[in-house]
């Protein structure tokens, strides 16, 4: 058990150091412009419209990195500051979640899977806890195991989808640094720190991944221990 809570200490100091790190990386690249001054719509607009995408549109959002492309609805969401900023961290962002929206419009398997997978992680994580905490209390009361083997599982799903959102991200902004380079966006310096921007981005949910790994792995071992 204490390992438990050690591993689980290890993750959460991770997540703070890496999202400080991610804020410290956009603050540092939204003070860069890029060469020609496109905006983040601009950069939007014109990788859908290379890409042959007309059915997707760039809309404002509110809130900081709330930046997501919404396959739903078809609209690629940019926060305020990436909507109409010119930086170079503006330009990476908008060029990622129009990744996601290529992705979409070639039928990107990784993508098609999570997003067949959204509805039932959406009811997962708005039960999970309450199932585990009655699994736990049915063990306690009746000796029942069923609604924690629920709970497990469950949450499984939600750790599932943590793993297959890393290769959708990682592509996603694959995608948007070989287009920012060949649109002539960035070049040189200014592609490094666009890379390395998205980079940091990717490391979150390396670390949202591993956190909801390492979770489960402590509900199993409940689950386990309880049993024997």
């Amino acid at each position: 058990m204490l390992l438990s809570y050690l591993l689980f200490g290890a993750i959460a100091l991770m997540s703070f150091i890496v999202q400080k790190r991610l804020q410290a990386k956009f603050e540092k690249y939204a003070r860069v412009p890029v060469q020609n001054g496109m905006t983040g719509r601009q950069v939007a607009e014109k990788m859908l419209k290379e890409n042959g995408i007309y059915d997707v549109r760039v809309i404002s959002t509110n809130g900081h990195l709330t930046d997501h492309y919404n396959p739903a609805n078809k609209t690629v969401n940019l926060s305020r500051d990436v909507y109409a900023s010119n930086s170079v961290a503006a330009a990476a962002v908008a060029a990622h979640e129009c990744g996601h929206a290529v992705q979409h419009a070639k039928a990107y398997a990784p993508l098609e899977m999570r997003s067949k997978l959204v509805p039932i992680v959406n009811f997962s994580s708005q039960w999970v806890t309450w199932v585990i905490l009655a699994g736990i209390l049915f063990i306690s009361i009746f000796n029942n195991y069923f609604m924690l083997l629920v709970g497990i599982i469950l949450f499984a799903l939600t750790t599932l989808f943590s793993f297959i959102t890393l290769p959708v991200e990682i592509d996603a902004s694959k995608r948007a640094l070989i287009w920012l380079d060949g649109a002539g966006i960035t070049s040189g310096t200014t592609q490094e720190q666009a890379k390395d921007a998205l980079k940091s981005a990717a490391y979150t949910y390396v670390v949202a991944a591993l956190g909801s790994l390492a979770t489960l792995i402590y509900y199993i071992l409940l689950f386990s221990g309880r049993r024997n």
